[in-house]
């Protein structure tokens, strides 16, 4: 028999390559964007909504699994496999329609189909991890992190039909629901599936230290998907070749990886709330700075996003942490999609303001719109952090009676 960190190694690997695979519709559109505008002739706007109704489609998703129970009432293994096989057939469908109408509805369902996914992936993981479990979900949403960033890298490699790239996409989609469904088990901190209780709804929302942890989770979502859907077009208006932008924006994207996991390691040694804040604030500091660097040296404009991007998703994890540590073990999953039902509600929003704003203003102060968000975000973590102590339960070293939003 294995030892339990053996094992638990072994199910952070699969599940994290599970959530990869499943979660690669999410910008499967946005691979071949510019094959999908001159074949369906699509306005700015048109293309837009490709990504915002995926948003919509999560939000509707997240909401049915939460107010039923369904995130704590079906394993969350099962759960993932059916999210994903739903997902690899409504990327499907795009294909077989064949036009922007069809596929409004069918990014629509992906959304929906992927909200039995990414929710239920980290109440999996927590299953496996007590103390580390910080950085194992920063290791989940690297991965997620790294699966955004690939239809990028897909357009700066360049040269495949859009056609064959949406059907290799929901065939890893398939795949990745079958790796956590098949390949994957459970954790010894599994408890039983819980009954329908929607009074289990009021009793997660009045929870503190889950509001708290929701405040924060919303200001980082504020700006966490606006930067990624846009940061591709920000470059460009950088490099005169799409393929740069495309390789620019992988990178940027994907440093986000690497943030997670930093974050994940900083949050288990000192605590959830200090990794949290530190990352928003310097996510906040980058935003503000970021668009109005579009004429400097390409050098400066792109370690600049390679920073933002390092910071922007790497206290995403903690807020889920922090949920799972806070509330009933029986409702986690619940808990959870509620926070990132709300939170995904937000990024709809943002997302179409950028380009307004960049058409009107610039980019400079597209991105400063942004930053109001982690500095909220940041503000919550700090009242968390002077409130019950999360675990890790070491003292707390005393904090001057004012703190910077950014340093």
């Amino acid at each position: 028999m294995e030892e339990r960190p053996q094992q638990q190694r072994r199910e952070l690997t699969l599940l994290a390559l599970g959530l990869v695979l499943a979660m690669s519709p999410w910008f499967s559109t946005a691979a071949v964007l510019g094959q999908l505008r001159d074949a369906w002739e699509l306005s700015r706007a048109q293309a837009s909504w490709l990504t915002i109704v995926v948003q919509i489609g999560f939000v509707i998703g997240a909401i049915v699994t939460s107010t039923t129970n369904l995130a704590d009432r079906i394993p969350p293994r099962r759960l993932i496999f059916f999210g994903a096989m739903g997902a690899a057939l409504a990327n499907l469908v795009v294909v077989l329609g064949n036009s922007f109408e069809v596929a409004i509805v069918a990014r629509l369902a992906t959304g929906a189909f992927l909200a039995a996914v990414y929710p239920p992936s980290l109440k999996a993981m927590s299953t496996w991890y007590r103390e580390g479990r910080g950085l194992a979900l920063g290791v989940m949403v690297g991965a997620l992190t790294i699966g955004s960033a690939l239809p990028h890298l897909v357009n700066a490699i360049g040269g495949v039909d859009w056609r064959l790239t949406l059907v290799a996409v929901s065939a890893l989609t398939f795949g990745g629901g079958l790796v956590a469904d098949r390949l994957c088990c459970d954790g010894p901190y599994t408890v039983g599936a819980a009954n329908f209780d929607p009074s289990q709804l009021k009793a997660i929302v009045a929870n503190r230290d889950f509001r708290l942890a929701s405040a924060g989770y919303f200001g980082h979502m504020w700006e966490l998907y606006a930067m990624w859907a846009w940061i591709a077009a920000f470059y460009g208006d950088v490099f005169a070749s799409g393929r740069a932008a495309s390789l620019a924006a992988f990178v940027v994207i994907g440093a986000g990886a690497g943030g997670s996991v930093y974050a994940g390691i900083m949050s288990d040694k000192r605590s959830r709330s200090d990794a949290a804040a530190l990352a928003m604030r310097w996510s906040a500091s980058t935003a503000v700075v970021a668009g109005f660097l579009l004429d400097a040296p390409l050098p400066i404009v792109l370690g600049i996003g390679v920073v933002w991007g390092f910071w922007v998703v790497a206290d995403s994890a903690q807020f889920s942490a922090i949920v799972t540590e806070v509330t009933d073990p029986r409702y986690v999953g619940t808990a959870l999609t509620i926070q990132l039902a709300t939170g995904f509600i937000l990024t709809v929003f943002t997302i179409f303001l950028v380009p307004v704003v960049r058409d009107e203003f610039g980019w400079g102060w597209a991105f400063f719109m942004l930053a109001p968000g982690p500095m909220l975000g940041a503000w919550a973590m700090r009242v968390l952090r002077l409130g019950p102590r999360l675990i890790p339960d070491e003292e707390v070293e005393p904090e001057p009676t004012w703190v910077s939003p950014f340093f």
